[in-house]
């Protein structure tokens, strides 16, 4: 009888770890939550006032994230408009869009990026598209995911950067970690040393190759001041060590993990200055119904300065 309650209790045991295990490998995006949240219909836009380092000074400007799911072709890596639902996956892509003033002119930098929802069927992102206008000229750069890397080409006003057409290997990307907060239980979110290719924006403004660059990762909580306001808010910290750049991103632990602000530091003309991002306002919209002159009332609602 003894034995048998061992075992039994044995049994149990694993049975528990095992339930555990499975929990934590369970995709957020196969619950009712996650499906209730993110295909409805409406994407979810949060707006950022943001103070930008650019020169070694701090310029003053605002930013704006777009979070919706939409089909995504796995052979073209383009949005799906046809019938052909057999080649596509439903992916949560973000719009990130920076404006901010450098003295008499102004830079905007736009960044899209696909990734995929069922992230263990497909753990990469599969594009990333990244814009930027400012008075000296224009930049373009495109990631796409093809033989197990990222296949980037560009296009440039500097004479140095005028054109690019590469292959990378592998490496996660640093501009894909705000939608895999969203779509990740956050113990699953990537820690510890991990090669990882940095924003394209951060990239554009540093004048940097498209490369991985080892990277340290940490995920706590937040023990920072009342700049970011929040209930049981996160610090995503990532550090690289050879630029000597680090990333804070601050985001809501409970789902559905919105993104309440950032913060990125770097050297730039002998000085080390923070960009920062902190939450206006949300809403969730079908923005792309929403074109007429009396839809600008969203933009209101949205705290939008530019």
């Amino acid at each position: 009888m003894k034995y048998l309650i061992t075992a039994i209790c044995l049994l149990f045991t694993l049975t528990s770890c095992q339930n555990k295990n499975e929990q934590k490998n369970l995709q957020l995006s196969d619950t009712q939550e996650f499906r209730k949240y993110w295909f409805n219909n409406q994407a979810e836009i949060s707006s950022y006032d943001l103070q930008q380092a650019r020169y070694g000074k701090k310029h003053v400007g605002e930013a704006v994230m777009v979070f919706v799911t939409e089909d995504f072709r796995l052979d073209k890596q383009v949005k799906l408009e046809s019938d052909a639902r057999e080649k596509a996956t439903p992916v949560l892509k973000l719009n990130f869009l920076k404006k901010f003033i450098t003295g008499i002119y102004d830079y905007s930098m736009y960044s899209s990026i696909f990734t995929p929802v069922q992230t263990n069927t497909y753990p990469a992102t599969l594009k990333v598209t990244n814009t930027n206008q400012e008075w000296c000229g224009q930049t373009f750069t495109q990631l796409n995911y093809h033989q197990n890397g990222y296949q980037v080409l560009g296009k440039s006003y500097f004479e140095e950067e005028v054109s690019d057409d590469f292959h990378v290997d592998y490496a996660l990307l640093e501009d894909e970690l705000w939608s895999k907060i969203r779509l990740s239980q956050t113990e699953q979110l990537p820690i510890g040393n991990v090669m990882m290719i940095p924003s394209m924006t951060s990239l554009r403004l540093r004048h940097k190759r498209v490369l991985p660059e080892m990277s340290k990762i940490k995920l706590e909580a937040y023990k920072g001041d009342s700049t970011f306001k929040g209930t049981e808010l996160m610090d995503y910290n990532i550090h690289y060590p050879e630029s000597k750049r680090d990333l804070r991103i601050i985001f809501e632990k409970n789902f559905p993990h919105q993104i309440i602000g950032w913060e990125e530091s770097y050297e730039e003309n002998k000085k080390r200055l923070t960009t920062r991002g902190v939450l206006k306002a949300t809403i969730r919209n079908d923005y792309w119904k929403k074109n007429m002159p009396a839809d600008t009332i969203y933009r209101k609602l949205l705290k939008l300065k530019y």
